[in-house]
C-alpha cells in the first residue's frame, strides 16, 4: 500500500446552524489547518497516489478565503468539512480539520 499526506493552511469563514445559542452562530473565520491522507494499493500511470496539486485545488481553490457557508452544503462543522473533503479528492481515506489549537477533528472512511 503507498500512501501520501498533504497539509495545508487557509483562512475561510463560516457560521454554524446550531440548536442551542452560541457565538459560534454568528459570521466569524478560522485559521484552518488540513492534513489529507490518500492511500492506493498501486500507483496510477504518473506513479502517484494523487497528485499533490490535486489535492491543493479541492482544499485551496475551492475553500481558502471563502464563505464555507457558501462552497459546502452542509452545516460547516469541522467534522463536516473534514467529510466533504474526504469525499472530494482521489483515494482519500482520511482527512484532520484544525479549526483552532486545540480543537481538532476527523473524518475517515470505513475500508
Amino acid at each position: 500500500m503507498y500512501y501520501v499526506q498533504k497539509r495545508l493552511e487557509i483562512s475561510a469563514a463560516h457560521r454554524l446552524e446550531l440548536d442551542y445559542a452560541s457565538k459560534c452562530t454568528s459570521l466569524h473565520g478560522h485559521n484552518w489547518i488540513i492534513t489529507v491522507y490518500c492511500r492506493a494499493a498501486a500507483l496510477n500511470s504518473n506513479g502517484m497516489v494523487t497528485d499533490f496539486s490535486h489535492i491543493k485545488q479541492v482544499v485551496c481553490d475551492r475553500l481558502d478565503h471563502a464563505c464555507l457557508n457558501d462552497v459546502l452544503d452542509c452545516n460547516p462543522t469541522a467534522e463536516n468539512i473534514a467529510r466533504w473533503i474526504c469525499d472530494h479528492v482521489d483515494n482519500c481515506y482520511r482527512v484532520d480539520v484544525q479549526e483552532s489549537e486545540g480543537n481538532l477533528a476527523s473524518y475517515e472512511k470505513d475500508v
